[in-house]
């Protein structure tokens, strides 16, 4: 199935017309491809989920393989038309590498990002289906990531962005499952959830982690205390672990709301974790 943006002229009083000639694609335009969609049906959730893919521009002629990035809340009404857009800057700019952008879309985002509330009451009472994380994130990396490597030229580095509830399970990924991407982008995590119960554990993960390349990049808007809170603990464990191989950029931008963060973060996240390989010397 196609995913399709739609360019509509919309001509107002007073605005200038241009003519058209008479065999002009005619009243309803042309559809702009921006990706495909598809259908995977899911063992590990036990139903079927979408699945939208972006391939960089020359991506069939080129033969070249590219890096991934998996992008959480990745359906066409979430955030797949905005950050594949956003990945496009890379074949305009030559900034940062181009890749292929796997937009995995969210149905219920407390049961799918979320890990079980054990501090917070409330959070069981409000949100009764909560705490799935688990099984989302094996979805991702024994369904998701094996349909993509047998079916693209993958060339074996992996990312994976989240913003909000999706950045909470970023983070909680990089600390419970390191080993799934070499790149993490977080933006303005949730990390008040629980109590901030992750945050708490942040320390101890991370001790027990092996050695490993990543790039972790977390950026963290002006915000309530609580969410704060979380973001800096976290920030000061990964400082503090000095694990060998982790490069952190933890991005304050108290300029920005949890709101209208995660346009900036996710384009400077890009160049982070997709930063082209460094010249020889």
């Amino acid at each position: 199935m196609k995913i399709v943006l739609i360019a509509a002229a919309l001509l107002g009083m007073g605005a200038c017309q241009m003519s058209r000639p008479a065999d002009d694609a005619g009243a309803a335009g042309e559809a702009i491809v921006l990706g495909r969609g598809y259908t995977l049906q899911s063992t590990a959730l036990g139903e079927a989920r979408r699945i939208n893919v972006y391939l960089p521009p020359g991506y069939d002629a080129s033969g070249q393989a590219y890096p991934v990035l998996y992008l959480i809340d990745g359906g066409v009404e979430q955030d797949f038309i905005h950050i594949a857009g956003l990945s496009q800057h890379a074949t305009i700019s030559g900034s940062f590498r181009e890749m292929i952008v796997v937009g995995i879309e969210t149905v219920d985002r407390r049961r799918e990002l979320t890990f079980p509330a054990t501090k917070d009451a409330s959070l069981r009472v409000d949100y009764p289906t909560h705490g799935e994380s688990a099984k989302f994130r094996a979805f991702i990396a024994d369904e998701v990531k094996p349909w993509v490597e047998q079916r693209y030229r993958t060339d074996g580095y992996d990312a994976v962005m989240g913003e909000s509830l999706a950045g909470l399970f970023v983070v909680e990924t990089f600390l419970r499952r390191p080993e799934l991407f070499d790149g993490y982008v977080a933006v303005d995590p949730s990390l008040w959830w629980d109590m901030g119960a992750l945050a708490t554990e942040a320390r101890a993960l991370l001790a027990a982690q092996a050695a490993r390349e990543r790039e972790v990049y977390l950026a963290v808007a002006k915000g309530e205390p609580a969410m704060r809170l979380g973001q800096t603990i976290v920030s000061q464990a990964i400082k503090s672990a000095a694990l060998p191989g982790v490069r952190f950029t933890y991005a304050v931008m108290d300029d920005e709301e949890h709101s209208t963060i995660y346009h900036r973060a996710a384009l400077d996240g890009l160049r982070v974790v997709f930063a082209n390989s460094a010249e020889p010397k």
